[in-house]
């Protein structure tokens, strides 16, 4: 198979993964956001990375967030957010965190493929992406993404962010000029 195929079959399964996107969980998402005073972002592995992405958008937006495990990053309190990035939504340390930042009195969002998880029961706001756990794709049969692991969840993470983003620059009526003036300029 050539590389052009990979890539068309790729773009096929987001596709239709993302086509199923519940549009009152994003609204609901980006409306948690807008409340909160700060967001406090966290991942693991490639789903942390991808949180990271939307956390520097979040930024661009004059939005005051942090990622989660950085050296800036302060304590979490009342009136704050945690958004967890997590196909599984078991993962134990994202787990742990969603439990100290509700006892510390702050909202918990969480993007996932499992939303009856653990951290689902705990989070205020859900958004499901259909897509399958990296458990899944390592047993035979999977036949919901030809791709290895967590990768289709991974890549509809990132792409579910960025229209959150655009949601969000509508909610607030931003555009991407008012964004360009908040992008780093020691690079």
């Amino acid at each position: 198979m050539s590389s052009n195929q990979y890539v068309n079959d790729i773009l096929n399964e987001l596709q239709h993964t993302l086509s199923q996107i519940d549009d009152s969980e994003m609204q609901s998402m980006a409306e948690h956001i807008l409340r909160s005073n700060k967001i406090f972002v966290a991942g693991a592995g490639r789903s942390g990375l991808m949180g990271k992405a939307f956390a520097m958008r979040l930024m661009h937006l004059g939005l005051q967030v942090y990622v989660v495990g950085e050296t800036v990053t302060p304590g979490i309190g009342q009136g704050d957010m945690l958004l967890l990035c997590s196909g599984s939504g078991e993962t134990g340390s994202l787990k742990l965190m969603a439990q100290k930042a509700a006892g510390a009195g702050a909202t918990i969002g969480l993007v996932t493929i499992k939303p009856e998880s653990t951290i689902g029961q705990v989070a205020e706001s859900v958004v499901r992406i259909p897509a399958s756990a990296k458990e899944e794709t390592a047993s035979a049969g999977a036949a919901v993404t030809s791709q290895p692991m967590g990768s289709l969840f991974e890549q509809g993470l990132l792409l579910v962010m960025d229209a959150l983003v655009l949601l969000l620059m509508n909610k607030q009526e931003i555009t991407g000029a008012d964004m360009f003036g908040r992008h780093a300029n020691l690079e």
